[in-house]
Formats: C-alpha cells, structure tokens, sequence
C-alpha cells in the first residue's frame, strides 16, 4: 500500500507537468489531503473491492483511493496532461494496483473492463456530471455503490423530495434505482480553482430489485415527458403517451404536475403505462 506522505505535494505535481486547470473541461482540483482521505472514507469499505475513478486530475483522490485496501483502482481521464500525472503516481506506487486509462468516460462500458465487486469514486468534471449518472444507472445493478462529487444544486436534484423545486427527471431515475444520501458538502474554496457554486458529495447504492431494462427505457420516456414541460398538468405533458386516460387508468389526477408525483406514483405509472401498451 502506498505511503502518501512520502510523495511530492500536489501543487508540485500541478507545476511539474503543468497541469492547469482547463475550464472546458469542467476541471476544478481538490489539493486538500485531509480532505480527500475524507472523501475516499465516505465510499465506505472497499476492501477488495475493484474502484473506478472518473477525472483523476493531479491524483489526489488517486493516492487516497491507493492508501484505502481496494483491490486495485481504474483511473479514467480525458486530459492528456493528467494521464502523464496519474502514470508516473502508478509507477511511483509500483505494486499494480493502479491503472490509467486516456478515454472519454461517457464511452467506456466500465462493467466490461473492471471485474466486480466494483465501484465509482469520483470528483466528477462538472460540465458532464449528470450525463454521466445518467450513463451509470442504465448498468447500476453491476456496482457496489457510487461515490460522486456534484455541484451542490445537482446533488440537491438527485436526493430532491417531492413537490420541491429540485424534485425533477433524475431524482425520480435516481431514487428508483437507488438509495441516495448527502455525505458531505464541500465550499468552493476547498478547490483550485474556486468554482462558483459550492459542491457535494452523493453516495448511490443499488436497491437490491432493479427493473428489467424494459421497464428502464419506459420509465425514462415517462419521466422525459412529465418533467418535459413541467409547468403544464400532467394530462397535458403525457398527452402522447395517453394522457387524461392514462391518468386515470392509473389513479392519479389529470391536473396534478408532475414534481407533486411520488418515485412510487411514478413507478404505478409507468407500470400502468406498459399493461396498456
């Protein structure tokens, strides 16, 4: 297992490979040590488990995820610069259990390149955050768990309640899928460099059921026009998919919206919606 403290600091990292921050790429770093073997700690145990990591940057979620007792750690990044920064921290740790991988996350099928048990650890680019939990929860069942870092507000989406605000498409996917839990949120200041919002870190765990991945595309296509045109009632924004007829078929009023409408109303719904065809 890799002795951290004997590694160069971060910020001497950052400056050896000149590795700034790239805005389009959403990267914003976490420098803090103490802070990071905090964030690895909230993944719970992963004792032989076989962790994935989403936009390593200069590796400091990397050494955290190297000093707990998983079994080995896929490190996937887009940014060249960092993939340099993340080989040479493999080398430096020397005993395997690192690899790094240079591809576009939103591509790679991790199932199929990490053997279970597996699980996600990740400060997520901000700008594909979403896109990329979307992705996940089409193959959930196949991880332990997902420890994911946000943008405050997208955190707050996805553990959103019912008839609030935040309440929307992927709390309903989220929350169906998944138990969902704020860990800990994290001030903009604690990264270089300072976004402008604060963030926080979700934990997922699969629910033990999951859909069959009919039900999955049925529900995203419910979901995708209830939240659609959230405004309107509910008999108005599923209207393609039967509408007032719908509705009450399932027992749910016509002029209810869509944020009033509970993960289990959601789940009658779509089951409602496929017996009618």
């Amino acid at each position: 297992m890799i002795d951290i403290s004997r590694l160069p600091s971060l910020k001497d990292v950052i400056h050896e490979f000149g590795l700034r921050p790239d805005k389009s790429l959403g990267q914003h770093f976490l420098l803090d040590p103490s802070l990071l073997a905090r964030l690895a700690s909230a993944a719970g145990d992963l004792t032989g488990v076989h962790v994935v990591e989403v936009g390593p940057g200069p590796g400091g979620l990397t050494r955290a995820l190297l000093a707990s007792p998983a079994a080995s750690v896929t490190a996937i990044e887009f940014d060249a610069r960092a993939v340099k920064v993340v080989e040479d921290l493999a080398a430096q740790a020397g005993d395997g259990r690192l690899r790094v991988l240079e591809a576009d996350a939103l591509k790679v099928d991790i199932p199929a390149l990490v053997p279970a048990p597996r699980a996600i650890v990740a400060n997520l680019p901000y700008n594909i955050g979403t896109l990329l939990l979307i992705n996940w929860l089409h193959q959930v069942a196949a991880y332990r768990s997902l420890t994911l870092m946000f943008q405050l507000e997208v955190a707050q989406r996805i553990c959103a309640a019912p008839d609030t605000s935040a309440y929307g498409r992927v709390s309903v996917l989220s929350q169906w899928l998944c138990e969902v839990d704020i860990m800990m949120t994290i001030p903009a200041s604690a990264f270089t460099p300072p976004p402008k919002v604060d963030s926080a870190l979700v934990r997922l765990v699969p629910r033990a059921a999951q859909p069959s991945p009919e039900e999955l595309r049925a529900m995203e296509r419910l979901t995708a026009a209830a939240f659609g045109q959230r405004r309107k009632m509910l008999r108005g924004s599923l209207k393609a998919l039967g509408g007032a007829a719908l509705l009450e078929a399932a027992g749910i009023d016509p002029a209810r919206r869509a944020e009033t409408l509970s993960v289990a109303e959601f789940v009658h719904l779509m089951q409602v919606m496929r017996a009618r065809g």
